[in-house]
């Protein structure tokens, strides 16, 4: 490996990113990561209004950019809108961070199931479905072929969680059955699009501090941390570092991986212990 080789081993500047999800919580630690370390980033969300204002913020760092693409991406149209639009501006997409997602609490016996459709439609089938439509981008970007060898294969990294891993003592039966899905949704991605130059991998987060988990950390956050053997709650160095690596050359030989992100919550104690 040459030395140049390896100065660039954690580079990303210049690759063309999209995160869903992109304006608050983990998306943003993440979309703010790459915006830092001069990739070019979309960002969507529902809110066009927080698209713009993150944008902005964004926009004032360097040495990279940031781009608002506001989509609701419960619907299909609205996938189909997204990829259409970033079609026209980009002829190839390095990264796909599927991170948009949402959480619906409610006892077994209440759960309803509008909310259990809405949450496994929005963590799981919307992942399939963007990644879809975004495919000729992500092939279009796959590079250092020598051989049919991809050295530097396009990434889809989609945002999972430990509740899809072990067994969580609260309510969220939707939220850990789409998450598991996705785990091994990403694996079957990989599977198959590695020969083509798309490595699928998967960050299966622990806590983080965020709006979607704000409620129940607020209620249990000492005792959630008291099962992290880090003693703390993931910062945002941590995924945008993770995403980072596994975009850069250093993580191109990675496929089909699921990193728990968790501090080693889930080797410290089984979550339905909590």
């Amino acid at each position: 490996m040459s030395s140049l080789q390896v100065e660039n081993l954690f580079g990303v500047a210049g690759k063309v990113v999209l995160v869903t999800g992109g304006t608050r919580g983990i998306g943003k630690m993440i979309a703010s990561g790459y915006v830092r370390n001069g990739a070019k980033v979309y960002i969507t969300s529902r809110s066009a209004k927080d698209c713009d204002a993150t944008a902005k913020e964004f926009n004032a760092l360097v040495p990279g950019s940031c781009v608002a693409l506001a989509a609701d991406l419960q619907k299909l149209e609205e996938v189909q809108r997204l990829a259409g639009e970033l079609s026209s501006r980009e002829k190839a997409l390095h990264v796909l961070v599927n991170n948009a997602g949402a959480t619906w609490a409610a006892p077994v016996d209440d759960h309803p199931d509008d909310g259990f459709t809405k949450v496994v439609t929005l963590n799981l089938q919307r992942v399939f479905t963007l990644t879809q439509k975004l495919l000729p981008l992500l092939r279009a970007a796959a590079s250092g072929v020598e051989n049919n060898v991809y050295y530097d294969p396009a990434r889809i990294i989609n945002i999972g969680s430990v509740e899809g891993i072990g067994v969580p003592d609260h309510d969220t039966y939707a939220y850990a059955a789409a998450k598991a899905g996705l785990h091994h949704l990403s694996r079957h991605l990989g599977g198959r699009l590695g020969p083509e130059g798309i490595v699928s991998n998967t960050i299966a987060c622990g806590p983080f501090q965020s709006k979607m988990t704000a409620q129940f950390l607020q209620a249990a956050g000492d005792v959630v941390v008291s099962k992290v053997p880090l003693n703390r709650f993931g910062t945002p160095e941590d995924v945008a570092g993770t995403c980072l690596f596994l975009s850069s050359r250093a993580g191109a030989y990675v496929n089909g991986a699921t990193i728990a992100l968790d501090g080693g919550f889930l080797v410290s104690m089984p979550l339905s212990k909590l």
